[in-house]
């Protein structure tokens, strides 16, 4: 059985994001996949958290797709955990609605990928980095999947974005089409890492 994928798109400006437009035209039409931009659905911050909630309880697996601002995600994706992740719903004694579901980011960078290691510019790895949205997935009972991650976003040319996004396409179909238990992924630090360890 297909499972049902939120792709949750956080961009104040999509129209300035040539990387973040072709991944967008790459996973929104797939079948069993909900592409929902939230910056064009909550322009004033006013969101609708009973409509959010809605969403994430028809979906399997919830994609956290943004640019990486200061080391995190945009402003409208912080308001979004803060107003719909709420007590009772997404954690706490009753809060079980998320339980089970599989959670992981989509992340753009402006800095090269050597930038992100210990040692390196940034100091930390990715996956070191997204460690609060981590916990914040596990505190809601999902499971954490390795982030996909697309670094130098300024240096790329236009066939290695059109890579990157074949690549996401295949990812999203991956997830989509067979049970997560069918894959292992112990060890790997980017979903787009090694895309042999998913059957796309």
């Amino acid at each position: 059985m297909a499972q049902s994928i939120l792709v949750l798109f956080f961009h104040p400006a999509l129209h300035r994001s040539r990387v973040n437009r072709v991944l967008y035209r790459a996973a929104s039409d797939l079948d069993n996949v909900t592409f929902h931009d939230l910056y064009e659905a909550y322009p004033d911050f006013m969101i609708d958290v009973h409509r959010e909630q809605d969403l994430l309880m028809v979906h399997d697996i919830i994609v956290f797709q943004h640019p990486f601002f200061w080391y995190s995600g945009p402003a409208l994706m912080k308001e979004w955990f803060d107003l719909v992740l709420e007590h009772d719903f997404a954690f706490g004694r009753n809060g079980t609605a998320l339980q089970d579901k599989a959670a992981f980011c989509t992340i753009t960078t402006g800095g090269p990928e050597q930038s992100y290691a210990n040692g390196g510019y940034n100091h930390y790895t990715i996956p070191e980095l997204l460690r609060p949205i981590e916990q914040t997935v596990r505190l809601c009972n999902m499971n954490w999947l390795p982030p996909v991650a697309i670094f130098d976003t300024a240096q790329l040319n236009d066939h290695d974005v059109s890579k990157h996004a074949e690549d996401y396409r295949r990812i999203l179909i991956a997830l989509r089409d067979e049970p997560l238990d069918s894959y292992d992924l112990d060890g790997l630090d980017l979903l787009n890492r090694d895309l042999s360890r998913l059957r796309a």
